[in-house]
């Protein structure tokens, strides 16, 4: 679940077609977004984005099936009748199913009213049960309680979307903190990846995984603001976040001297520059074959580096996925 801003979008866009066979982003348009539909037309064809405009406007001007280009619909329980059977038209026109995103803080009505909630999407939008991929959103989890809190609620929805058909079933939950600004500069920050945990704990219910990438799961919370160079380059079991502002030389050679550092780093992927598109771009500046680059950027090589990183430890075994 990306927002739907440069960083992320080039992210998405850079991938190879093997890697966006193996995807399924969501992308969450920002109240303040302008028109993102030149960005979707770049991305691979071989990727069908969801698209979820749940923070516009309730209006028909914001339809994503008056867009013109191929996507899937996000909805949600509350979503209005109006905007239920215009996500059931988008369905219609591109994909034939659709995202049906159940926030699993928020929407706690219980069982059976999340059952009458939901028929009431399959009957405004058309659709039936089995074209519809859930998605229980577990929202931001930045701490060990926020997991202990977690766990049992995607259970208890989990256990709920047994009673029905869906297409697919998937938990999700983002683990960046917000306020980066807080953390030190000049060192490497190790942050747990608490929305990985969170996952593997969830193991032996075999749902589908998901994430806020490297952002916030607060959308607000993030700080387009900050032009403090930064990365955050996911490991194993945690990111770690370089800001780098040390003083003295120009702009692109502390941002090279950023880069050097974390390419010397254990958690550097041995693969090198050929792990992703966002590694690569690290090498070059690394060596400085080219410029520092924008707020934009690092999100892009931050992200395009962790959507490599996921996929491989998706495909990798793990003798134990309930640790840690």
């Amino acid at each position: 679940m990306l927002a739907a801003r440069r960083g992320e979008l080039e992210a998405l866009a850079r991938l190879d077609d093997a890697s966006a066979a193996l995807l399924a982003p969501i992308l969450d348009v920002p109240a303040d977004a302008t028109s993102i539909v030149d960005s979707l037309t770049r991305l691979p064809a071989g990727l069908l984005p969801a698209v979820d405009v749940s923070a516009l406007p309730d209006a028909t001007e914001h339809d994503p099936v008056r867009w013109g280009v191929p996507l899937v619909p996000v909805i949600g329980l509350a979503d209005s009748d109006r905007r239920l059977a215009a996500h059931g038209a988008a369905a219609r026109v591109w994909a034939h199913h659709a995202v049906v995103r159940l926030r699993v803080g928020p929407d706690r009505a219980g069982p059976d009213a999340a059952t009458a909630a939901a028929e009431r999407v399959w009957r405004v939008t058309g659709l039936l049960p089995e074209q519809c991929d859930l998605l229980l959103d577990a929202g931001d989890v930045c701490c060990q309680a926020d997991v202990r809190l977690a766990e049992p609620r995607v259970r208890r929805a989990a256990q709920w979307a047994r009673r029905h058909a869906w297409r697919s079933v998937t938990a999700a939950a983002g683990g960046m903190p917000p306020a980066l600004s807080r953390l030190p500069v000049d060192e490497p920050v190790r942050l747990e990846r608490y929305d990985w945990s969170l996952w593997r704990r969830l193991a032996d219910l075999r749902l589908g995984y998901g994430d806020y990438g490297v952002g916030c799961a607060v959308r607000d919370a993030d700080e387009p603001g900050d032009r403090t160079p930064t990365l955050r380059w996911a490991a194993d079991d945690a990111w770690w976040v370089y800001r780098w502002s040390r003083r003295g030389g120009r702009g692109d050679e502390r941002f090279a001297d950023l880069c050097r550092t974390l390419t010397a780093a254990p958690h550097w992927s041995s693969a090198g520059a050929g792990f992703s598109w966002g590694d690569h771009e690290i090498v070059r500046r690394a060596r400085r074959g080219a410029g520092a680059g924008s707020p934009a950027n690092w999100i892009a090589w931050s992200t395009s580096h962790h959507l490599a990183h996921v996929l491989a430890a998706l495909v990798r075994p793990e003798p134990d996925q309930r640790a840690g």
